[in-house]
Order: C-alpha cells, then structure tokens, then sequence
C-alpha cells in the first residue's frame, strides 16, 4: 500500500502560495505605495530596496501553480477557466512591473512611462490576487469534472472587496519593508502611511470575518461550531495582539518589529484560509483528495521537489542576508 502523499503535497503548495504573498507582497506594496512620492532621490531609493530580490520573490508563484498543474490535475482544469482574466490581468501586470524594473534606469523623458507601469502593474497584480483569493473563497460551480460557470462568474462584490483588501496588506506590507530599509524622511512617511494601512487592513479583516460566514455555511459551521470555536479562537485573539504591537511599534520608532508584525498578520490570515477551506482546493465540491493525480506520478514529483525545495529556501535566506541594512542607493540596483 502506497503511503498517502495528498497531505504533504497540500502543506508543499500551501508553503509556496504563503511564502509568495509574504515575500512578493512587500515589493508590490512598495510598487503601489510608489506613485504617493514624487521626489526622484526617494523614488530610487525605494526601487533599490526591493531590486535585488523582487524577481527570486516569484519562485514561489512557479512552484505554487506548477505544482497545482502537476498534482492536483483536475482542480487546475476547474480553477484556470473559471479566474483565466484574473490570472491574465495578475501575469499582465507583473510583466509590466518588471518591465518597469530595467528600463526606467534609462534617462529620458521615458522614465516618466516606466514609473507609472511601475504603479500600474503591481496595483493591477494585487487586485488581481485579491479577486482570486475571494472566488476560493466562494467557491466554484462544477458539473462532473468541469467548470460549470461562465468566464465573467469571478466578477461579484465580494470578491471585488477581497481585492480591494489585499491591496491595503500588500500596502502594509510595504510601509514596514520601507520602515525597515530606509532612513529620514521617507521613512517617517512610510511609517505615517503603515498606520493607515493597518486601520484599512483592520477594517477589511472585520468586514470579511463577518460577510464570508453569513455567505458560506460551510465556514459558518467550521468555525463557529463546538468546540471548534475553542480550538480556532487563538487565530483572531492572536490577529488584535500582533495588530495592537505592530501599531505600538511605528509609534516607537521600530524598524524590524512593524515588518515582522505584518508577516504574523499576513500568517494569521493565511492559517485562517486553510481552517476555512481544508480539505477543498476548489470548494465546495472537489477536495484535495478528488483532485490529485495518481500515486505514483506523486511520488515520482515528490523526488526532485524534495531536493529543489531545501535549495529555493536556503537561496532565499541567504539573499535577505546579503542584502541585509539600510538602502542607500541612489538608484537601480545598487545597493
């Protein structure tokens, strides 16, 4: 009897899919909170604090829907043709984000056309997140083994506002990045506008924490029912706490504990989608289970992903780690 490999395939795609919002996150809400500073010294600076590590960031996005394709088949031919012009607009706008990378170092009058895709294509990433993140959320029509709903079905208010709050986190995000990697005045702002971000990220937290149980009685019965309720209560108890210190933290002049409360809010957020999903991975009908493709071809997968995954991390440490300290560059990718 070949051992069960769906679990350990689901906590794989689970850590890409974390880590990719965790990391390309911060560098996306730097992209968007770009457009809000208009002196060009500043604008470099916050270019060159995500440059060395932006694009190493979207590993996880590789890992993440390679691995949907690969070991769960049929939840990858029910997902893709329900969000195809959500994932379009997302890929869309990371190409014009790193586009916007390399060819804003040159000089010209050009530079202003980079900048905007700069803005424009992280803003348009993230809502583009947001949307797929809300129809997970709701779940997705299935007839036998096929999407059963149209390509416009992705297009509701809710998963407009999840959008819409995934662009506050990304923002959050990078307000604390910039609080940690910048100095003077620019950090003072950004502290200024990680405030603001957490009120808005704090208000769509409560508003969805009270739309999606009344919308789905699936997760209403997760959890409000006993004793998951006991079990589960720590995940918002937790949320007030990190929210409370990261706010205590701008106003003391942190620069490390903003950054690292937002990441245990982003964590919070994430450990609550599983409660809320687990087993599906495309509710409310296809479970991990239905989805997966055969043992074997598991197994057989699970082999090379088993050495490349231990490579990607320590990469990824050890990139933070070089490039560690206050940015100082004037522009590009210097450091």
């Amino acid at each position: 009897m070949l051992l069960d490999l769906v679990p350990l395939w689901a906590a794989i795609l689970a850590l890409a899919v974390f880590m990719y919002v965790l990391l390309d996150g911060f560098d996306l809400g730097v992209g968007m909170l770009f457009a809000l500073r208009r002196d060009g010294h500043e604008r470099d600076l916050m270019v060159a604090s995500v440059a060395p590590i932006w694009d190493f960031n979207e590993t996880w996005l590789v890992l993440g829907i390679g691995g949907l394709m690969a070991v769960f088949p049929l939840a990858f031919a029910v997902v893709l043709p329900a969000l195809y012009f959500p994932f379009l607009v997302m890929l869309l706008g990371l190409l014009f984000r790193g586009v916007a990378f390399e060819f804003r170092e040159v000089a010209g009058p050009r530079r202003k056309l980079w900048d905007a895709g700069f803005f424009w294509g992280s803003l348009l990433a993230t809502l583009a997140q947001g949307v797929v993140l809300g129809n997970f959320i709701q779940g997705f029509p299935v007839s036998g083994r096929n999407f059963a709903g149209t390509s416009w079905d992705w297009i509701s208010p809710f998963a407009l506002l999840t959008g819409l709050g995934l662009v506050a986190g990304y923002a959050l995000q990078g307000a604390t990045w910039l609080v940690l990697k910048t100095e003077g005045a620019l950090q003072d702002w950004a502290r200024r506008i990680a405030l603001r971000c957490l009120w808005g990220v704090l208000a769509f937290i409560a508003l969805l924490s009270v739309w999606t149980p009344l919308a789905q009685p699936r997760i209403a019965e997760r959890w409000f029912s006993l004793p998951n309720l006991l079990y589960f209560s720590p995940v918002p108890l937790l949320t007030v706490l990190l929210a409370w210190q990261l706010a205590r933290g701008l106003k003391r002049g942190h620069d490390l504990r903003p950054f690292l409360c937002s990441m245990g809010l982003f964590f919070l957020a994430f450990t609550g989608l599983v409660i809320s999903l687990w087993p599906y991975i495309a509710p409310p009908s296809i479970t991990l289970w239905d989805a997966a493709a055969a043992p074997k071809s598991q197994a057989f997968m699970l082999i090379g992903t088993l050495f490349l995954l231990p490579v990607i991390l320590l990469y990824v440490f050890w990139s933070y780690w070089v490039f560690r300290g206050k940015v100082r560059a004037h522009h590009g990718y210097g450091m």
